[in-house]
């Protein structure tokens, strides 16, 4: 019975250190070492200042920046709150909501059909990419707040617009915080909001 003990405490203790402490650690090392950027969350800096990271969406609000898809997650883009907002299709409050949101994006564009991401949030609540046609209905709404011409805006958009990984995964779509940061550099606003 000591015998049987004693093995089973070695065995938890060979095995905490080899799968608790020794894999993590060559695991971490290793994508440190291959994949730096990738490993520490492709983070974007501008000026020698963290301004948010390529895989994580956030809030735009003001007229001169392209705005998100909505954010369930939290107070919106919380990754310590990731999810959506687990409402059905029939749910009425999710209803009313978009109606609200709808209701809201036709205010530069009255009677068109407004993109869909841009009044429902994805399922972590974390996206942030919009679809080029989201990114194309708010051309003229940035262009006029940053005394651009739509054709240079429409430019931006273009030059932002990521295709399909290897030409079949995934769909379009257009990274809105360096899409943004690169209006900074067309147009200066001052601070991101």
């Amino acid at each position: 019975m000591r015998r049987n003990v004693v093995t089973a405490i070695l065995y938890t203790l060979v095995t905490t250190i080899i799968f608790g402490v020794a894999y993590p650690l060559l695991v971490t090392g290793a994508a440190q070492l291959l994949f730096k950027d990738k490993a520490n969350g492709q983070l974007i800096s501008e000026n020698g200042t963290v301004v948010g990271s390529h895989l994580l969406g956030q809030s735009f609000t003001t007229p001169a920046y392209f705005h998100s898809r909505p954010s369930q997650a939290g107070n919106g883009y919380d990754a310590a709150n990731s999810s959506g907002s687990n409402y059905a299709p029939t749910s009425q409050k999710l209803i009313d909501r978009v109606k609200t949101d709808v209701t809201a994006a036709n205010t530069d564009h009255p009677g068109t059909e407004v993109p869909v991401d841009l009044v429902t949030a994805s399922g972590s609540g974390l996206d942030p990419d919009i679809t080029p046609a989201a990114a194309e209905y708010q051309v003229a709404r940035v262009a006029k707040e940053r005394h651009l011409s739509e054709s240079a805006v429409h430019d931006l958009v273009a030059k932002h617009t990521q295709a399909r990984q290897f030409g079949v995964l995934g769909e379009p779509r257009v990274n809105v915080l360096e899409l943004n940061l690169d209006l900074d550099h067309a147009a200066p606003q001052g601070t991101m909001k």
